[in-house]
């Protein structure tokens, strides 16, 4: 009789890039396997809820794809031709390309290049400490949050605000700018504890009926980039009719005269004539509002992923402001907690060998900065030797044809740390394999809630897999880098992190997993004042002034709107280009992580091109059809997908599938554009004009 499996559940914490930072409970097999991966219900947040592609994380983790040795490139760049080395070997190429790359044209010439495939502190960051020592380019990242945090802290002076948790105690739930159900689902417990404990009702707002809109009470559907028209009209209306907290904003904002002015001519026909929402609905959502007043407000990042992103972050914060929600428990407004953690990363970043004379070179511009604009490489010279951990550019970066080419350069030298053969390591000279979150020690903060998390190393890595620390030592030995950081663990790194930030001890941490660092009631909620230095909330923005990492005003930051207002500024439809496309998250995908697990590929299919039915109609095409979708950036060919639930005009393509998913082998982004967007950078990744063009295919 075969003996019975043993297997034990261990704490673990998901590393992928999403707010939530899920607290795990991790079946742990023998052999080195894992089992069942489900939410850890003793964190509060997370509440024992994840989302269904991290619960399959066994898939990721054993798949047989996973790159087990480093290789080095024996075809042609892009061929996708590798043969196996010797770490040593790899380590020794890539550190005598750099040294090549700075003896000829300086230190500014290596670009260590990263972003949030882990979300682990000593994992992701640890990259910056050999960038600083060796005065290598820094990476302003402009990706995911600047549009999003610029537009929250223009209000209220902090990136902070009131602990998620309270959503569940809320009489009015609103979910702004994310579909929380692909993105975020904890989001969802805690908006459905309100709607089922205290008869909450949930208000969505967002471009198409995407499944969160499905789940509320009161869907709005607005035009993209027309968020802060819908939020003058509610702003209007709860100042026309007496719904606003004057007493409140007399004492905690900077509310005047001209700002009553301002939004008189808002009016609900104004808003509707350029968001799409009919005034009546305006004008009951206003009252609903009003009338609850503890009105929880999740704003989220897709609406600020147009050109206006901060201005429509802004508009959409003012709204409970003008409520004066935030003096109640439960309601307020919630972006992001990332600047209250105060977790100390000098050590791990090496920040006190930080030049900041060293230029910064634009994440979101790789593409210009790969292919020698000057502008974009700040008039320095050009890239000429990378290191890349923890993302995939030539999936998801935008002009993905600039990005190709400059990639393609032979004189370009390029190691990608990989777990997967990505099309990034596809064009890479030196891949090395990399672990994944359960094969190492890390610590982890969720911008998304208010728990520090420390994520053990559960299994042995496959093969000869190597963490993101590990080799980032190796490359400092041989590049003659010297820095404290160097000769520590990652656990010695984590210690240090907690003890220098106050925040206890690994071996504290240790014993309970997670540590609580939501702040009182009152300050989470800004009641002795807002973080700007009058101790007000802004609805008069300083937009040259936000306090908040920076690499100057960027875009055409002189036209910002003075006060919240709609800012045409967006790519908006034309003649030649009808169609404003989204490229909105998918389900079952993660950026371009879970692009490879059965479980995920199964559920996305194909990419596809979401589009209403009268407007394939007028196009002469049908379910299952081929469209080229055109901008001057380049095209791109998607499966017509008949969908009703979004606004004639407009057309979603939800998903970042591998360009080598579509036909031709070009995906999305070659249609998002890289252009810094005001005031401080950032990618409008849904704010893109198109012509649709049906594709007739030569009968076989």
């Amino acid at each position: 009789m075969n003996a019975p499996v043993t297997s034990i559940f261990r704490p673990s914490v998901c590393p992928h890039d999403c707010p939530s930072a899920c607290s795990l409970d991790v079946e742990v097999l023998p052999n080195n396997r894992i089992g069942k991966v489900r939410g850890l219900a003793s964190q509060t947040y997370t509440a024992g809820v994840i989302c269904a592609k991290v619960a399959r994380y066994a898939e990721r983790i054993h798949h047989p794809e996973r790159l087990m040795e480093p290789m080095i490139r024996s075809g042609p760049k892009g061929s996708g031709q590798f043969r196996p080395i010797s770490w040593d070997e790899a380590l020794d190429r890539t550190a005598e390309a750099f040294l090549d790359a700075e003896k000829r044209y300086g230190s500014e010439s290596v670009w260590p290049y990263f972003y949030a495939g882990t979300m682990g502190l000593v994992m992701r960051d640890g990259i910056n400490r050999l960038r600083h020592v060796k005065r290598y380019s820094g990476m302003y990242d402009t990706i995911c949050t600047n549009m999003a945090w610029t537009g929250y802290v223009a209000g209220t002076g902090r990136l902070a605000g009131v602990d998620p948790r309270e959503m569940a105690k809320s009489d009015c739930v609103v979910i702004w700018g994310t579909n929380a159900v692909h993105t975020q689902v904890n989001v969802m417990t805690h908006a459905m504890r309100a709607r089922k404990e205290r008869g909450a009702p949930i208000i969505v707002v967002d471009v198409y009926m995407n499944e969160t809109m499905r789940q509320a009470d009161i869907p709005l559907l607005v035009r993209p980039g027309t968020d802060a028209a819908l939020a003058c009209g509610i702003i209007h209306v709860l100042l026309r009719d007496g719904l606003a907290d004057r007493d409140y904003l007399a004492r905690l904002t900077d509310f005047s005269p001209e700002t009553e002015a301002h939004f008189a001519a808002r009016t609900p026909e104004w808003a509707e004539a350029i968001c799409g929402v009919p005034a009546a609905e305006i004008e009951s959502v206003a009252r609903l509002l009003g009338e609850k007043r503890r009105c929880f407000f999740r704003l989220g990042y897709g609406f600020a992923r147009q050109r206006n992103g901060a201005v429509n972050m802004h508009a959409a914060l003012c709204i409970p402001t003008l409520l004066g929600a935030w003096q109640y428990e439960g309601g307020g407004a919630f972006h992001s907690n990332s600047g209250t953690y105060g977790v100390a990363k000098r050590m791990i970043e090496g920040l006190d060998a930080l030049d900041p004379k060293i230029r910064w070179l634009d994440q979101s511009r790789i593409g210009p900065i790969l292919t020698g604009d000057a502008e974009a490489l700040k008039n320095g010279p050009p890239v000429m030797a990378m290191l890349i951990q923890n993302t995939n550019p030539v999936s998801v970066a935008p002009e993905q044809r600039l990005v190709r080419k400059g990639f393609a350069r032979e004189d370009l030298f390029t190691v990608v740390h990989e777990q997967f053969m990505t099309e990034t390591a596809e064009m890479a000279d030196i891949i090395l394999p990399a672990t994944m979150f359960m094969e190492h020690d890390d610590l982890y903060q969720g911008g998304g809630h208010t728990h520090l998390m420390l994520g053990p190393k559960l299994v042995e890595p496959p093969g000869q897999c190597r963490t993101n620390h590990d080799v980032i030592v190796a490359l400092a030995q041989r590049l003659g880098a010297e820095h404290p950081g160097f000769g520590m663990s990652p656990r010695e790194h984590i210690d240090w992190a907690l003890q220098n930030g106050n925040r206890g001890t690994l071996a504290e941490l240790e014993r309970e997993g997670f540590v609580d660092t939501d702040p009182p009631f009152e300050s989470a909620h800004f009641l002795k004042g807002f973080g700007h230095r009058e101790g007000k909330f802004r609805f008069s923005p300083d937009w040259r002034k936000i306090p908040l990492k920076s690499d100057g005003l960027m875009g055409p930051w002189q036209d910002m709107p003075a006060l919240p207002d709609h800012w045409s500024v967006i790519e908006e439809a034309t003649a030649e280009f009808p169609f404003r496309l989204v490229t909105a998250p998918a389900r079952s995908f993660l950026n371009s992580s879970f692009t490879e697990t059965p479980g995920s590929k199964k559920r996305e299919g194909q990419p596809a091109l979401m589009i209403h039915p009268e407007d394939a109609a007028a196009l002469g095409v049908v379910e299952g059809d081929l469209l080229r979708v055109v901008n001057p950036r380049g095209d791109v060919e998607l499966g017509v997908k008949l969908f009703d639930g979004l606004r004639r005009g407009v057309v979603i393509a939800e998903g970042i599938f591998p360009n080598k998913a579509h036909r031709r082998g070009e995906g999305i982004n070659v249609l998002t554009g890289s252009d810094p967007t005001a005031p401080r950078g950032g990618a409008a990744f849904h704010d893109n004009r198109v012509r649709l063009e049906k594709v007739i295919l030569a009968s076989s």
